[in-house]
């Protein structure tokens, strides 16, 4: 008679236990929707006032390579260092698109900085939207040193996973809060198409992270890891608040990237600052490249 009697017992915490658990779950489900929300209507606000003016960006790109002298092997180096115009760019039918405009390299102009500028916002081009979006890409990429084709080297594309556009490709899980840093928010690329692929079109799903602040929904830091067969990219920004503009942009951004069929290893550094106004109407189309 005692023992089904303390059978029943386990069963009713087992019960309550599960319930608990289920609780507590939904209640973590809740609780970063809702930070995630906060975190979107930010980027939101975040692209339309960065999108409003230009930033330098100093990028010192490094590739290390291990070659073979007979029976010995030695890392080989190359470098470059990269100064650029940064900003954000609004185009029909895709949303804000980050673009790096490069004018000097290791220390020797490339063109006038202002008049290139004004050159590609100028009304001219009739390509499509997505081709102009893919020039815009493509334009800061063939600088890049290192046998790992990127267009990923930008510090601001893992808000876009916080937009309406793509955040229902990702799944948002709660981490640890970091009373400096604000509280960490995982995500994984869960379904496609995926945001970044190779040239043939292969899938590659994004995971990472962000730190955001809890009240504002302010993105402090981010990480982007991107890893499969034949590639492995880790890209993370540090974001600091200019308090003229009263906005957190991005400071840092640190990259690697991993050539699995070969020695190689890409690092990158870059470092962003003279933050400016930069009016650039949202009608307009980018001109054809000159």
């Amino acid at each position: 008679m005692r023992v089904p009697a303390r059978s029943g017992k386990a069963g009713v915490l087992t019960w309550a236990c599960a319930l608990a658990v289920a609780s507590s779950v939904l209640h973590a489900q809740s609780e970063v929707g809702a930070l995630v929300d906060r975190a979107a209507a930010y980027v939101d606000e975040f692209q339309h006032r960065f999108g409003s003016m230009v930033t330098e960006e100093r990028y010192e790109q490094s590739v290390q390579e291990t070659i073979a002298i007979g029976a010995r092997s030695r890392p080989q180096w190359e470098r470059v260092t990269l100064v650029s115009d940064f900003l954000l760019v609004q185009v029909p039918g895709e949303g804000w698109m980050p673009f790096r405009d490069v004018f000097e390299r290791n220390g020797q102009k490339l063109r006038d900085r202002e008049e290139r500028l004004a050159q590609l916002f100028l009304n001219g081009s009739s390509r499509s939207s997505f081709e102009q979006a893919r020039r815009i890409m493509l334009e800061g990429a063939r600088y890049n040193i290192g046998n790992v084709e990127r267009t990923t080297n930008m510090p601001t594309l893992p808000l876009l996973y916080l937009t309406p556009a793509h955040r229902d490709r990702f799944t948002f899980e709660l981490g640890k809060r970091d009373p400096q840093e604000g509280t960490i928010v995982e995500y994984r690329e869960a379904r496609g198409p995926t945001y970044i692929s190779d040239r043939e079109g292969t899938q590659m799903p994004s995971t990472g992270r962000f730190w955001l602040d809890e009240t504002t929904g302010a993105v402090r830091r981010s990480e982007l890891d991107v890893v499969d067969t034949r590639v492995e990219a880790h890209i993370k920004v540090t974001y600091r608040l200019d308090d003229g503009l009263a906005l957190w942009v991005p400071a840092r951004m640190e990259e690697r990237y991993r050539d699995r069929r070969s020695s190689s290893e890409v690092r990158g550094v870059a470092t962003y600052s003279r933050f400016r106004k930069f009016q650039v109407s949202t009608s307009e189309e980018i001109a054809k490249d000159p």
